[in-house]
């Protein structure tokens, strides 16, 4: 579990060699659920490019990686529905060591999910980094525009009503 919760928005520059770099807020949950170690003396993060409705890449800290695998676990070994999740969040994912200076260089997988291929970055992009309690996603920054533009048409739903609304079901 995150020692803190993953929260904000921001964007990032991805420069023509795929690197970009992590939001310090991020980087200090990222270090808080990963110490050093004689193996890993940096800070790692895990991204899931998974699942082919998705637009973005899912990263969770070592932490958050180590508990989606125990919950995949105690799922019936076998079944279609670990088989899938096992295929989709464990085994395409990548587990990327953050440099010294807070970046990484996105690998080939990761950027196609974003839909970043080919000359894509040649004159460099962008990337959106957003929080998500537990982990945090990371869009193509044009993707994650259009996307939140689209949420953004009023529902007339006060998010607030939604918090909690578990709990009261159960």
């Amino acid at each position: 579990m995150a020692t803190e919760a993953f929260r904000g928005e921001g964007n990032q520059k991805v420069d023509s060699k795929a690197r970009v770099s992590i939001p310090a807020a991020f980087r200090r949950i990222l270090e808080a659920d990963d110490p050093a170690s004689a193996e890993y003396p940096r800070a790692r993060v895990y991204m899931v490019y998974g699942g082919k409705h998705r637009n973005f890449v899912e990263c969770y800290s070592k932490a958050g990686a180590d508990a989606l695998a125990a919950q995949i676990e105690s799922m019936e070994l076998g079944s279609p529905s670990r088989d899938r999740a096992e295929r989709d969040l464990i085994s395409r994912s990548v587990m990327i060591e953050i440099e010294p200076d807070g970046r990484i260089v996105l690998p080939v997988k990761v950027r196609e999910k974003m839909g970043f291929v080919g000359d894509d970055l040649a004159s460099g992009g962008e990337a959106t980094f957003a929080g998500f309690t537990n982990r945090f996603k990371l869009y193509r920054r044009e993707v994650y525009d259009a996307e939140m533009a689209a949420e953004d048409e009023d529902d007339d739903v006060d998010p607030l009503t939604l918090v909690g609304r578990n709990a009261r079901a159960g």
